[in-house]
């Protein structure tokens, strides 16, 4: 059981509204959008200096709740709790920790199910397409909030280190480091795929109804069925035989039928069961889609070009069985890097555990991205 020393113990969401007067933030699509509410959590001390800050941004279906718990009867913990508090890979103890829920999302951040101000009803399908670049924005703008000018490190895994790549070309004075985890300069045609059936799986459920379905009868079914497809993705071969094999449920032998007889099959429909409950279907497709247009060379000419903009350190990290974003992507990044005579680092982990890799061998991370942080930190000292 862990240690109360080493627990964020209960945190509070915060909220953060801009954009009321002053127009919000212009997007990508050249709209001008707001206003913009964002949720976020913090964990650790601002130093006086407010040098001492992290952000750690997430991936697809995560939010703001990175660490600790939201109440004494919470059963349980933020996303990476294991990697954020005292004496962790993000150490509170040290670090000032931010996280907050991206735009589009459907977690306390400004997204499709969000209220629209200009008619009273949810957005919907009305909402602003986005991008990974928007949502980068919008994080800036919190950052101004907070009056934090530099960051020790942006960190995240899968779209977090899309966003973690975006910050540091985008903002290259605000970023002294980036940890970029089981990421990819830009989506390939399989994640584009895999996207566009989840995608598919949603809006041809009659209850999608063109995303009108507030308030209605959701699209249980065809959210169920995305998260079913994606889940697949940040799983492995390895994994998924280690955990399930052909192993039968609550029985010993063939029905011959067509229910869920495999541990797999009712396994996915577990997951995909749960995403209902916490996710909006509309949100699904917005940040799907944000993440089909990813490809941070493209506004600059190519991804050299567009790292050799960043001033920043980098740490890239991979896992041996991460068939969504494999190795060969993370290597693509350090390459741009190295031909920009960028100070980069590179490790693969060797895991079974497929694309979910980063948010489960943090003990190994820990200890690799805290001496990563150390070298930054030591530059301010």
């Amino acid at each position: 059981m862990e240690s109360v020393i080493n627990s964020i113990g209960i945190v509070s969401p915060l909220d953060y509204e801009f954009g009321n007067g002053d127009g919000g933030i212009g997007l990508d699509n050249g709209e001008t959008f707001g206003p913009i509410t964002v949720r976020y959590e913090t964990y650790g001390t601002l130093n006086a200096e407010r040098s001492n800050a992290v952000l750690v941004v997430h991936a697809f279906s995560g939010d703001a709740h990175a660490a600790g718990k939201h109440g004494s009867t919470d059963r349980s913990d933020g996303w990476w709790d294991s990697m954020i508090g005292p004496g962790k890979g993000l150490d509170t103890s040290k670090y000032f920790v931010i996280c907050s829920n991206v735009l589009g999302g459907c977690r306390g951040t400004t997204g499709p199910s969000s209220i629209n101000p200009a008619t009273g009803r949810e957005y919907g399908m009305t909402f602003p397409v986005i991008t990974i670049h928007d949502m980068v924005k919008v994080q800036k703008r919190l950052l101004d909030h907070l009056e934090i000018e530099k960051l020790v490190t942006v960190i995240g895994g899968s779209m977090g280190g899309m966003q973690a790549l975006d910050w540091a070309v985008a903002y290259p004075e605000t970023v002294r480091s980036a940890v970029v985890l089981a990421a990819t300069a830009r989506l390939n045609a399989q994640g584009i795929a895999f996207n566009a059936v989840g995608r598919n799986a949603i809006m041809t459920d009659p209850a999608w109804n063109n995303g009108d379905y507030y308030g209605k009868t959701v699209p249980a079914r065809g959210l169920a069925t995305a998260r079913m497809v994606g889940h697949i993705t940040y799983l492995s071969d390895e994994s998924m035989r280690m955990k399930f094999g052909r192993k039968l449920r609550e029985r010993e032998t063939y029905g011959y039928d067509f229910a869920d007889v495999f541990e797999i099959e009712s396994y996915l429909s577990h997951q995909g069961d749960k995403f209902v409950e916490r996710f909006d279907a509309n949100s699904y497709i917005y940040i799907s889609k944000a993440l089909d247009y990813f490809d941070l060379g493209d506004r600059y000419g190519g991804l050299a070009e567009a790292l050799a903009r960043a001033t920043a350190k980098f740490l890239v990290i991979s896992f041996s069985s991460d068939w969504l974003y494999p190795t060969y992507q993370s290597k693509e990044i350090v390459f741009a890097l190295m031909k920009s005579n960028k100070d980069v680092s590179f490790t693969e982990l060797s895991s079974p555990y497929g694309h979910d890799s980063f948010l489960l061998e943090t003990e190994r991370q820990a200890t690799i991205i805290s001496s990563f942080l150390d070298t930054v930190d030591g530059q301010r000292r």
